[in-house]
């Protein structure tokens, strides 16, 4: 507010200013007419002139009887060297008066010196324009650093869920700096840098205030880009002024987010490196290990491309430890979606165990995006509490997309995506070895006209032979699916080809499950920047190539080959299933399970399934006998139940 009133009160005084030079410019000449030197001989001549004043080379004058009030003139000339001027205004009994010009003293200091100041002035307002954070306008060396504020809102590792390896290790951090003693008297040494790596939206921000908020000690906040400038050397004097504060204020932790911004391999990249950057990270190399050492300075740094870092900056003794931050498994979401949960009203069918499993692969803000968006979606709804149908709604939208509700679609492209993802739906029931069906729709969301969803009973963190093959399988039945119940193929099964082609070199290439065994025949790909070849050499010969071509293509048309074989057997079933896509535009897996039970007198509903839909409708038997709504229920799984063990991403299939 005082800045504001400053440049308000800047801004009035120079428009006083222009309006004062303006009025005294036009103090002499408004309602005065100027004559000719002939004009006013004329004039006098004629006996129409009753008084002049002479003010140098300047004649101004009144005429006879004019109505100009005392002191103001009606015209005014200049003068030539005229020797006869005054006997003619004698002999025309005009009034003479001489006067010499009586300018202020104050005013002749303003029009001298004002244009300078008014210079000055604009040089002082501009230069506060360019000031950010309390730093001076040519203080280009100076860090732009932050120091936390202990008065705000403090961030704990109580806040944080799902990474628990890499809280136990930033725990002792924390620890070494409140009770030194304890690891110095068997010799240990605090680590000098720590660097969290991980995928973005994992937490390792998170992580870093939950130590500033732990430690009780100064905690610097900066991010990489801020080193880097247009002139050489001001990310080195950067670097050494934000050490120099860390000395003064040791113990303390310096935070850089976004390291790799400043960090890079040194002489990398196409046109050469980058000069600016390469002088700020040997400053920042010599900082954290060079002669000088930085006791009580603690570096942690974070990035999500540990792979483009210089490999003297990530030895022992500047970065200690990595710590890889990864996306939690599913009693970590349940953790997170706890902590994220707190201030959220839920309602008692909610059931984090259940959300949990429903979001594999999400990370922590993924997590933390789903919560909001369910409380928005509840608020919307004017709903007191947020509802298990809310959260099912938000996964979708996350996972699939928003529904495109104004794209309209024809009767004949609603028909063709109806079968489209019912040969997806039925392929994905009879194949085994495939995750359970989550929902089936037509409805258009994102890029797809229709999407088939499966979520995985457990966790995986590989991938078996048959699962791969079950997957291109259910990839194929879209487009089985259009050849048998349609006169002709469409575009609608482009993505899945390109999946399921995909899968199948992989198969060959990178995972040996082929018939040419189990060689790597992928080239290994590295990012241009880092100045390696720019162009890939393939590491086989022609025949080779032959081969894995033969191997794709025999691998994809086996799963053709399935999915129309079961298509073909259990047409009723998908014929079933299309019109009641069409009726309803959305099912649910169970409902799938349940139709082609009816139609085939199969048993093909998962056991997994079967148990999910008990648990259901046992909360909601017990709802219904009058359990109190109003009192809180906390549906997440209690601390002393089994854990939950792996992790896999959702497996849609999108057309």
């Amino acid at each position: 507010m005082n800045s504001t009133f400053r440049s308000l009160l800047f801004w009035i005084v120079i428009f006083g200013v222009v309006v004062l030079l303006w009025q005294t410019v036009q103090s002499g000449t408004n309602e005065t007419q100027e004559l000719t030197f002939s004009e006013f001989l004329a004039a006098v001549e004629d006996e129409q002139v009753e008084q002049v004043t002479m003010k140098e080379s300047e004649i101004f004058g009144r005429f006879k009887g004019s109505p100009q009030p005392e002191g103001k003139f009606d015209f005014y000339t200049q003068h030539p060297e005229y020797p006869d001027l005054t006997r003619i205004l004698y002999e025309a009994e005009v009034e003479i008066s001489a006067e010499k010009p009586k300018d202020s003293p104050l005013l002749a200091i303003f029009l001298t010196w004002g244009p300078v100041l008014l210079i000055v002035g604009l040089w002082i307002f501009f230069m506060r324009q360019f000031q950010a954070g309390g730093n001076k306008a040519l203080s280009f060396g100076k860090s732009k650093a932050k120091l936390l504020n202990s008065t705000g809102k403090k961030v704990t590792f109580d806040d944080v869920a799902g990474i628990e390896e890499a809280k136990a290790e930033l725990a002792e951090v924390v620890e070494f700096l409140k009770e030194p003693q304890k690891f110095q008297k068997l010799g240990g040494k605090i680590p000098k840098g720590v660097l969290l790596m991980g995928a973005p939206g994992t937490g390792k921000t998170l992580l870093a205030r939950a130590i500033a908020g732990e430690a009780n000690v100064p905690f610097f906040s900066i991010s990489g880009s801020d080193f880097v400038e247009m002139f050489v050397g001001v990310g080195a004097s950067r670097v050494r002024d934000l050490f120099d504060q860390g000395k003064k204020n040791a113990p303390c932790i310096i935070f850089i987010d976004e390291i790799d911004a400043v960090g890079r391999h040194r002489g990398a990249g196409l046109g050469g490196g980058h000069d600016e950057r390469e002088q700020t990270l040997n400053q920042l190399l010599v900082e954290m290990d060079g002669f000088e050492t930085n006791e009580g300075v603690i570096l942690i740094a974070a990035t999500n491309r540990p792979d483009v870092l210089d490999p003297a900056l990530q030895r022992p003794g500047r970065f200690d430890r990595s710590i890889v931050v990864d996306r939690p498994d599913i009693n970590g979401r349940v953790g997170i979606l706890r902590v994220h949960t707190r201030n959220v009203p839920l309602e008692t069918d909610v059931d984090l165990k259940v959300v949990a499993r429903g979001t594999p692969g999400f990370a922590g803000a993924d997590l933390a995006n789903l919560v909001n968006e369910a409380a928005l979606i509840a608020a919307r709804r004017d709903k007191k509490k947020v509802e298990m149908e809310d959260f099912e709604y938000a996964k979708d939208k996350v996972v699939m997309g928003v529904e495109r509700k104004t794209l309209m679609l024809t009767d004949e492209e609603k028909e063709i995506t109806a079968y489209h993802e019912a040969g997806h739906a039925l392929v994905a029931a009879f194949t085994p070895g495939t995750d359970p069906l989550h929902k089936v729709t037509i409805i258009p969301r994102g890029r797809a006209l229709g999407l088939t969803m499966q979520l995985p009973t457990e966790d995986k963190h590989s991938l078996k032979k048959q699962y791969v093959e079950s997957q291109i399988a259910v990839l194929m039945g879209g487009r089985v699916a259009e050849e048998l119940t349609q006169l002709d193929i469409t575009t609608g099964a482009g993505n899945d080809i390109v999946r399921a082609t995909e899968m199948a070199r992989q198969m060959v290439c990178d995972w040996g499950m082929s018939e040419l065994g189990p060689l790597a025949l992928g080239a290994k790909e590295e990012p241009v920047f880092l100045g390696r070849d720019y162009t890939q050499r393939s590491n086989y010969s022609e025949s080779t190539a032959v081969k894995i071509d033969d191997a794709v293509n025999r691998i994809v048309n086996e799963g053709l080959e399935k999915a129309r074989h079961i298509l073909t057997e259990y047409r009723a079933a998908l014929e079933r299933i299309a019109h009641e896509l069409l009726d309803r535009e959305s099912l649910d897996g169970h409902e799938v399970y349940e139709m082609i039970e009816e139609v085939t007198d199969l048993d093909v509903m998962p056991q997994s399934l079967k148990i999910k839909l008990e648990e259901a409708a046992a909360r909601a038997e017990e709802k219904s006998n009058g359990h109190d709504e109003d009192t809180p229920v906390q549906a997440a799984p209690e601390p002393e139940e089994p854990p939950i063990t792996g992790d896999s991403l959702p497996s849609p299939a999108a057309s």
